[in-house]
């Protein structure tokens, strides 16, 4: 039963917070594999194209494809007690990746993975939608967004310190159990919250809408499409570079590897942890708040400001695979990640506004399997096989910068979607405003 969302600032402030270790628990497991991946590749001896499917196909198919049942049950039944053993479930199978011993049980585990954290995300957003109204919306979903790079900078850190003493088994082995560790404390601490309570007149006795008519009204709102294209190009770029970062620097610079020079190796982690942690992370808050004081004059904003960002981010992402200097590399990657971090908190918030209040955990879901699927399954699975296709040509090492440097093409898609958004923008919002008000 639905508990009243009339709760204390604090109390939501404490859930909020908490949803969001849950959601950097879900990047941790994983970023993991894309930090692990040079030690993985030498351990098992994987190619490119294998490393593409383990850090891409493999893992956002089954994802994607288990979000939508997940979801339809998250619009229908208890949404904590769905996520906290959807978390059990992808902790559990991290730690038992670290017993892989060949390509097919490492990606057997990898579909495991999949399919709990396939039950973070969905439930997640419709509570928060549930407990900030829509004038605050943004600014909650980015700090939930803010697992992202905790979740990436936790990953690069625990990578820095473990992988040396431990092995790559051992790391997957202590980022999982504390997962499952979390579930309890989510299941006994967050109380289901009342669905529609910031919306005129609640939900309560509202008739949800059939499985099949749900997709269809949301796939008929043209700035609900834009921003989902939008940041599904957008993450085909930031995922491949996410899963293929650690790599590169090996490939281009070997004294960075921890076998030729441990120091160095250290020291790359700290660097790529605390740039996707506090970049990133300030780059998601910030536009955010930039993007819903805009909206205030112009809905427009929730669209723009992606748009405006990635196009100054992104010159500089590619610029950085062709400078010689790690270090100069590392600055141009923290320009662009504090650029790309802007379309996280409004997409999130446009998938959950521009949604019927019976169908927003299945909005999110929708969301996530054209993200997933372009971006998670599609980007890093198409870097390792051009990085494979390029090699006898050009190298292991430059291979993989044209690779990389291609993304480029995702990028600008990308950019004209989130404008093609902006158009659609205020006639989706206000009737998005009349059907969920009734005004």
């Amino acid at each position: 039963m639905d508990t009243s969302t009339h709760v204390t600032p604090k109390y939501r402030l404490t859930v909020l917070l908490l949803l969001t270790l849950v959601y950097a628990f879900n990047f941790i497991d994983r970023q993991i594999i894309g930090t692990l991946s040079p030690f993985i590749k030498d351990d098992l001896n994987l190619t490119d194209w294998q490393l593409g499917l383990l850090k891409g196909i493999v893992f956002a198919l089954i994802y994607t494809l288990v979000g939508i049942p997940i979801a339809w049950l998250a619009d229908r039944y208890n949404r904590v007690k769905i996520m906290a053993f959807s978390l059990a479930v992808w902790s559990g199978f991290t730690a038992l990746s670290g017993m892989a011993t060949n390509f097919m049980t490492l990606a057997l585990a990898r579909l495991g993975v999949g399919i709990g954290e396939a039950g973070g995300s969905p439930p997640a957003h419709s509570i928060i939608s549930d407990m900030y109204p829509k004038e605050k919306r943004t600014s909650a979903l980015a700090i939930y967004s803010l697992g992202i790079p905790i979740g990436v900078m936790f990953a690069f850190f625990v990578a820095g310190q473990l992988v040396s003493a431990i092995g790559w088994r051992g790391t997957f082995l202590a980022l999982g159990l504390p997962g499952v560790a979390l579930a309890i404390v989510v299941l006994i601490f967050i109380k289901e919250p009342e669905r529609g309570a910031m919306e005129a007149g609640g939900f309560a006795n509202k008739e949800r809408e059939p499985f099949s008519e749900s997709i269809k009204n949301l796939l008929t709102i043209k700035s609900w499409w834009g921003m989902c294209m939008g940041i599904g190009f957008a993450s085909f770029g930031a995922y491949s570079l996410a899963q293929w970062g650690v790599d590169y620097v090996f490939r281009h610079d070997p004294s960075y590897h921890p076998k030729n020079n441990p120091g160095n190796f250290q020291s790359l982690m700290l660097a790529l942890g605390l740039i996707n942690g506090i970049v990133y992370g300030l780059g998601t808050y910030i536009g955010a708040l930039v993007a819903e004081k805009w909206a205030k004059k112009n809905v427009r904003a929730y669209a723009l400001v992606p748009a405006i960002c990635l196009s100054i981010g992104v010159p500089a992402l590619i610029l950085g695979f062709w400078v010689d200097s790690v270090n100069t590399y590392l600055c141009l990657l923290a320009i662009y990640l504090f650029m790309s971090g802007s379309y996280l908190g409004p997409s999130f918030s446009i998938a959950q506004t521009l949604a019927p209040i019976s169908t927003r955990a299945m909005s999110t879901a929708l969301f996530f399997l054209f993200l997933n699927i372009i971006g998670l399954g599609c980007g890093p699975t198409y870097v390792g096989f051009l990085s494979q296709f390029l090699m006898t040509d050009f190298g292991e090492a430059q291979a993989l910068r044209i690779a990389l440097s291609s993304l480029a093409i995702f990028f600008v898609i990308s950019i004209f979607a989130f404008l093609y958004a902006a158009k659609h923008l205020p006639r989706d919002w206000a009737g998005a405003e009349e059907r969920n008000e009734g005004t």
